[in-house]
């Protein structure tokens, strides 16, 4: 970190005491600081954590190489005479880390411009009030605990060699040529879609029945079609038995005897919450399978001690830390916040097609209303002029409690990571069809088949949908 940050003093009594650096932590310090307190961020590696150095921004960075391989391969379609030479790693690995260097130093601008201390080093919790850092002590009056996440593994499955986590898939200079991804969640799903638009053979395997198997069965289906169509393998509701390696490569086994070869195995099992040997047990904090169990003001029920971000069970997403840093530094600040709806946090997978999605899925709605109480709509992208013209399918699911608000909305297809924001606003506002009918959607975009799909659901479609 920069000398210029400003450096703690032994004894300092602070107003927030915030342990982690990364969406959560830096979240809170700076709404809190922005509130007239006095702040201090403990971080041991860099400000900014797993999203901006090995999670969102590189993935996406990588992601966004992959669209332009395809562009480049898929050029003639559109009339275009391009064509697609190869991939230089290095080349895509210096873009990607100029774009993290250049949010890190601005992330740093912001940290130093609202004088927060920025403590760096290990921090364990030794008091309810206090955090020890390379053997100096620093108290606040209140604790936020933001410690973040790390990339899980199996039980006795060691990450090494060509057995690898995302940590080290981020950081690769060259395309293997064949790959086996463990996991058909977020991570693995967009890993898969990056190797395969770099040109590797790519195989997943998912235990669960579904990729993405926390979204919508409908998306699921529509990514394993998409997927398919663009050649990735994937193996559902099998699960992991074993893998050697040797100088050839990876050889994976599944408990059904199947068994594949590759160069390399990703292990995208999900993410596990960064807590053992903090202190956190020792200070009376519950905790549950390493998450920090919290009320739904976020605090812990341990003296004046809150947690946000990963550590706290439920979506492990960046945006949903973000939002719960502030919430945090709001409530310490005595403003009485609202308390965050998890349902309402929008989720988003960038591979191509991307999946979003914001709300209830179907299932999960017929659970709470009943299976009478509950009205969806599929608008298919085919009827909509500009997916025709970026050439992709996907569709529009509208999930609706009947004669009641929008409660869910479910989309895949090109881009529609970009359209999910709409839909968050329809969610959490509560409207009904005939509210959001009512708006004038510009044409032609993709975001005007949402109004389309409301336009349908509120009984007056203009064009076939299913």
């Amino acid at each position: 970190m920069p000398k210029e940050l400003h450096v703690a003093e032994t004894g300092t009594p602070f107003d927030v005491l915030v342990l982690g650096g990364g969406s959560g932590g830096y979240a809170t310090a700076l709404r809190a600081a922005e509130l007239g307190l006095n702040v201090a961020l403990v971080e041991a590696h860099k400000l900014g954590g797993t999203c901006l150095h090995n999670g969102c921004i590189p993935t996406k960075a990588l992601l966004h190489a992959a669209e332009l391989a395809d562009n480049a391969r898929e050029g003639s379609a559109y009339g275009v005479l391009s064509q697609l030479q190869g991939i230089d790693m290095n080349g895509v690995n210096s873009y990607k880390d100029g774009v993290i260097a250049g949010l890190y130093k601005g992330l740093q601008g912001l940290i130093k411009s609202r004088k927060i201390t920025v403590i760096e080093g290990h921090g364990t919790l030794v008091a309810a009030d206090t955090v020890e850092v390379a053997g100096q002590r620093y108290t606040g009056k209140n604790v936020v605990l933001a410690t973040g996440s790390y990339a899980r593994s199996l039980p006795g499955l060691e990450i090494g060699g060509r057995v690898i986590t995302s940590d080290q898939a981020l950081t690769l200079d060259y395309v293997p040529k064949t790959a086996i991804v463990l996991g058909g969640g977020v991570i693995g799903v967009e890993f898969a879609s990056v190797w395969k638009s770099f040109g590797a053979d790519v195989q997943i395997i998912e235990a669960l029945p579904h990729l993405v198997p926390n979204e919508d069965e409908s998306l699921s289906k529509a990514l394993e079609r998409a997927f398919r169509k663009r050649g990735i393998g994937f193996t559902l509701g099998d699960r992991f038995s074993g893998v050697t390696q040797d100088d050839s490569g990876v050889h994976v086994t599944l408990e059904s005897g199947k068994t594949f070869d590759a160069d390399l195995l990703l292990v995208a099992v999900g993410r596990g919450p960064r807590t053992a040997d903090l202190g956190f047990e020792a200070q009376g904090i519950t905790m549950d399978r390493g998450f920090v169990i919290v009320d739904e003001r976020l605090h812990t029920g341990v003296g004046n001690i809150y947690a946000a971000g990963d550590i706290v069970p439920g979506l492990q997403l960046a945006h949903r830390g973000f939002a719960q840093g502030i919430f945090v530094a709001e409530q310490i600040a005595g403003l009485d916040p609202t308390p965050i709806v998890e349902s309402g946090i929008p989720r988003v997978t960038y591979c191509e097609p991307e999946v979003a999605s914001v709300g209830l899925t179907e299932a999960k709605a017929k659970e709470l209303h009943g299976a009478d109480g509950v009205e969806t709509l599929e608008y298919n992208l085919a009827g909509n002029g500009k997916s025709k013209i970026l050439g992709t399918t996907g569709f529009v699911k509208l999930v609706r409690q009947k004669d009641g608000p929008v409660v869910g909305v479910h989309m895949v297809g090109a881009r529609v990571g970009e359209l999910i924001g709409e839909g968050q606003l329809i969610v959490n506002w509560e409207a009904y069809p005939e509210d959001v009918a009512a708006l004038v959607h510009a044409h032609p975009t993709q975001n005007e088949a949402l109004g389309e799909a409301h336009l349908a659901l509120a009984g007056k479609p203009l064009h076939a949908h299913n």
